[in-house]
């Protein structure tokens, strides 16, 4: 089920948003949900909260410590 929401903004702001969802290529109207989705993330004790957990999360490459950084030298030279 939905429900209609209707919020008040400035002209100003509301220039900013429909051109962030135009650049986004969706409506302002979907550009508010995910932004809304995105904002309560971190109030519900999920990655958003802990920045440890939302770096584990991207999967990046990891490693021994001394050897990571004798990649990152290797690679200065």
């Amino acid at each position: 089920m939905s429900y209609r929401l209707q919020v008040l903004i400035a002209e100003e702001l509301d220039s900013r948003l429909r051109k962030a969802a135009s650049r986004s290529q969706v409506s302002k109207g979907e550009w508010v949900r995910r932004a809304i989705r995105s904002a309560l993330k971190g109030s519900e004790g999920d990655l958003g909260t802990d920045p440890l957990a939302r770096l584990g999360s991207l999967d990046g490459p990891t490693g021994d410590i001394a050897d990571v950084l004798a990649e990152i030298d290797a690679s200065r030279s």
